[in-house]
């Protein structure tokens, strides 16, 4: 699923009846999102439902779609989403349709109930595959064919599947990294961080890049000491013993809950940080490198161009084009 710079990756989402309404925005948000801290389009998406009829949530709250799901030779990604009575929605037709479509999608995803649509299609066959905790078993025995994996989301090749609202989060954050890096899945993640009383002095809850959602307290604690030291990032060495772990420990332990290492993550949230300052002030250059740990101007712009694939000069000049 990985679009150039110029051309925006586009999705195709079918919603069947009695969708959650927190389980389409788990979809669209972080694009949506994506979109918004990128400065361009990075992601577009046109809304099916099966007859064409605007989607009642089970909610209440109507979600309207472009039309109904009728697929010619599309190649996009088509993410189907379901949360209840996915079976009054599967009709031999929407089946048929689903069976045609596949052959032409570069990925197909399941989304909550969405992988039972597409197990009842054969779509799993041999593949991979999740689904909503309570309804794992009755999954598995009822499509032995697939095999089933216990994580929040699943990607086997041309398929992909997640088991419930918060793992599609999860799953939106991995793709937007594959296609885009760790620093802009980074900064999407960040804006669905929640504050809550703390009940456990051990873990620390927050969305992560990954499959993990709960992370180990020393990491939770250097995560915090690289956010406060943006300006003077620390050594590996030094935030090791702040946390009162090895550095290697630390590395290890950052691959295990994070899924990079240490200075991957000190990076991007420098970037990110530099970033929102080249967009949002007319700070010089220098001065940007120089709040956000940067050694020199160069530097600056190598880590800023590899990362957003632009300089910085050229964010600010595409933006202002825009405005």
């Amino acid at each position: 699923m990985e679009a150039s710079v110029s051309q925006a990756q586009h999705i195709d989402l079918l919603i069947l009846p009695e969708t959650n309404l927190i389980l389409v925005a788990s979809v669209v948000e972080p694009l949506r999102a994506a979109n918004r801290i990128a400065g361009r389009a990075l992601y577009s998406w046109t809304m099916f439902s099966p007859d064409g009829e605007a989607i009642e949530t089970k909610s209440g709250i109507p979600i309207p779609v472009f039309g109904p799901f009728r697929p010619q030779r599309e190649t996009a990604p088509l993410f189907v989403l379901s949360s209840y009575n996915w079976q009054r929605s599967a009709t031999s037709q929407l089946k048929m349709l689903l069976s045609q479509t596949a052959r032409h999608r570069e990925a197909m995803a399941g989304i909550e109930s969405g992988s039972w649509l597409l197990a009842e299609t054969s779509l799993l066959d041999n593949f991979s595959a999740t689904t909503h905790w309570e309804d794992f078993e009755d999954f598995a025995s009822a499509y032995p064919q697939v095999t089933m994996v216990r994580e929040r989301f699943v990607i086997d090749g041309k398929r992909i599947t997640t088991g419930g609202s918060l793992p599609t989060l999860d799953l939106m954050l991995e793709l937007i990294r594959r296609a885009h890096g760790y620093s802009l899945a980074l900064e999407v993640s960040r804006l669905f961080i929640y504050e809550q009383e703390r009940t456990r002095g051990d873990l620390l809850q927050m969305p992560v890049i990954g499959n993990m959602r709960i992370l180990d307290a020393r990491v939770g604690a250097a995560v915090k000491l690289m956010e406060e030291t943006v300006e003077a990032p620390m050594t590996l060495a030094k935030l090791a013993r702040r946390v009162g772990v090895s550095a290697r420990h630390l590395q290890d332990l950052f691959k295990d809950t994070m899924g990079v290492a240490p200075h991957e993550h000190y990076l991007a949230l420098r970037l990110n940080a530099a970033r929102r300052k080249v967009i949002e002030t007319r700070m010089e250059f220098a001065d940007i490198a120089a709040i956000s740990g940067f050694n020199s101007s160069s530097s600056f712009s190598r880590s800023y161009r590899a990362h957003y694939r632009e300089s910085p000069s050229e964010t600010r000049r595409r933006l202002k084009l825009k405005s």
